[in-house]
């Protein structure tokens, strides 16, 4: 296991493993109730990796050289090393010879949340946790459901009651005990930290428990190490709470403390139009986030009123020299099919929105056309069927006789 500390990133006071549980207590005591979490805490190794494991990487070996983690309590669920793929028909449509997609959609539960829930689900097991509980608008939720069922843990997840059916389904075919709230995503939050509090749980909150944010750093170790010896120039990153874009970012930082790459990529956080604090504080280059009361789009994933850990997305994208951007819900629905159509990757709303946000950065000079760009599709479009119809047209069936397909194909369909 990787020896480490906690660090808060906001007074920068350091705590043994032993002393704190979440979040700095000092900053914590200002926390005031619907806005970004005070007091995150990061991961600082002692001594970070400086060469890659023989062991691959998302193996138990291999995460125990880059995580706080011994091997042994690692779930017995195959979680990471997902592809990086070239997709040149989407690279000549945008004219990006250096571009790649990262399909992390091929996780365990279709979403790159399971990172995150490997690592706390193994921290669970290891501080001795029965019940892992957290708060979610699906992802994270069935991440944790699949993750707990494989480590033989009670999983106990709070959603939105909106939340898109497969979701739903999915969580509550893994055995988790699924608690739909009548609310939003922030309604959720705080229900599930009372009920942590209460019941004696363990939480995995996104922010809140800090081995969210460490755990989805191994989505970088894995695009360095498939780049090597190259390094991307920018990576863009489907934006709702900030834990994603600050665990790449993490992931990144790592491997430059270790030699193992020259500098951190310049991220770009990707928003919805409805949902979008972090993006808009980083574009008007303000200190903190306004919250969007109310938040809504259709990349479900992406909404959220208060982005919980802004303090330190905002802070991690500007030391890259990155930036955010805005997509519409048009635009988002629109890419999900020209996602497909381009490179085989059927994504759902929240991870589309890359596409989307990739051409909105070209438009407006965020990205080089000669740059090494990696695009992180973070869900499958199996997540949310309903939202993809939107961007395709069924055509009308056909009588079972060739002339008919020869009459359908003369008028250019399909």
């Amino acid at each position: 296991m990787a020896a480490f500390s906690f660090v808060c990133v906001e007074c920068g006071a350091r705590f043994d493993e032993r002393e704190v549980r979440y979040v700095c207590p000092a900053c914590a005591a200002q926390q005031v109730t619907g806005t970004a979490t005070r007091g995150v805490l990061r991961v600082e190794l002692d001594e970070p990796p400086r060469r890659w494991p023989e062991a691959p990487l998302h193996s138990p070996e291999g995460l125990a050289r880059f995580l706080p983690v011994h091997a042994a309590f690692v779930p017995p669920l195959t979680v990471g090393g997902t592809p990086l793929l070239p997709v040149p028909r989407l690279r000549r449509e945008l004219g990006l010879r250096r571009l790649w997609l990262k399909d992390d959609g091929r996780n365990p539960s279709g979403s790159t949340k399971d990172r995150a829930s490997l690592l706390v689900v193994a921290k669970a097991l290891e501080y001795g946790y029965d019940t892992v509980a957290t708060a979610s608008t699906g992802n994270a939720a069935s991440a944790l459901a699949a993750v707990a069922a494989a480590a033989a843990l009670r999983a106990v997840v709070f959603v939105p009651a909106a939340a898109p059916q497969a979701k739903l389904v999915q969580i509550a075919a893994y055995g988790a005990m699924l608690v739909p709230v009548t609310g939003s995503y922030d309604d959720a939050f705080e229900l599930s930290l009372a009920a942590c509090e209460r019941f004696g749980w363990y939480n995995r909150n996104t922010a809140f428990n800090p081995f969210t944010i460490e755990g989805k750093k191994t989505a970088a170790h894995e695009i360095a190490a498939d780049l090597a010896p190259e390094a991307p120039d920018v990576v863009l990153v489907p934006t709702g709470d900030g834990v994603v874009i600050a665990g790449v970012a993490k992931g990144f930082a790592d491997l430059v403390r270790g030699g193992l790459i020259e500098r951190v990529p310049r991220l770009i956080a990707v928003q919805p139009a409805g949902s979008a604090a972090i993006a808009r504080a980083l574009r008007d280059g303000a200190a903190e986030v306004t919250p969007v009361p109310g938040a809504t789009s259709v990349a479900d994933s992406l909404v959220v009123n208060a982005p919980r850990n802004a303090i330190l997305a905002l802070r991690e994208v500007r030391a890259s020299g990155g930036s955010g951007v805005i997509v519409s819900d048009e635009a988002i629905v629109a890419a999900i099919a020209r996602l497909a159509a381009a490179t085989g990757v059927f994504a759902e709303p929240a991870a589309a929105a890359v596409l989307a946000g990739l051409e909105a950065a070209l438009e407006e000079g965020l990205v080089g056309r000669d740059e090494r760009v990696v695009l992180l599709v973070t869900g499958t479009g199996l997540k949310d069927v309903a939202a993809a119809a939107r961007a395709v047209s069924m055509p009308e069936p056909v009588p079972a006789d060739l002339d008919a397909v020869a009459e359908r194909l003369a008028g250019g369909v399909g």
